[in-house]
């Protein structure tokens, strides 16, 4: 029954503009399914479900991979507003960050999926990358202050 309705969310979200989980889920009960607000909200967080801009300037519910580029600003931003230095040691990548957002920008740089980047650990300030090579580093380096303006 979950995968169903999500499937069927997915496809509503497609061929409508729905704005609010209050939309969603009257757009599912004409559609027969017996949903509360809780349930919506597990499976909008489930599906990665993300509100992206319509061009009335209102927002509306869309699928991840809708609008790549609109999540790929996303993280940009969460990366530009948590950067505050970062440095190599070989094919080490160590990022500080303002305090408390080293889990964010950590999850900003595995969600843009740099291939360099083979795995990260992150703590409140500061967030370690293991990178492929030595070269690899500096090519992300490079990547990432051209991301954030440092360049």
């Amino acid at each position: 029954m979950k995968s169903k309705r999500q499937i069927k969310i997915l496809e509503l979200i497609g061929k409508n503009d729905i704005e609010t989980q209050e939309e969603l889920t009257n757009f599912l009960k004409r559609e027969g399914y017996q949903v509360t607000q809780a349930t919506i909200s597990r499976d909008i967080r489930e599906l990665k479900l993300m509100k992206v801009a319509m061009d009335n300037g209102r927002q509306k519910y869309a699928a991840a991979a809708e609008n790549a580029k609109g999540m790929t600003e996303k993280y940009i931003h969460i990366l530009k507003n948590g950067f505050v230095s970062m440095d190599m040691a070989q094919n080490i990548l160590v990022v500080k960050t303002v305090s408390g957002m080293a889990m964010a920008v950590a999850a900003a740089l595995d969600a843009m999926e740099c291939h360099e980047i083979v795995g990260s650990i992150a703590g409140d300030d500061t967030i370690m990358c293991a990178v492929r090579t030595v070269e690899d580093t500096a090519t992300l380096m490079e990547r990432l202050r051209k991301m954030i303006g440092d360049a």
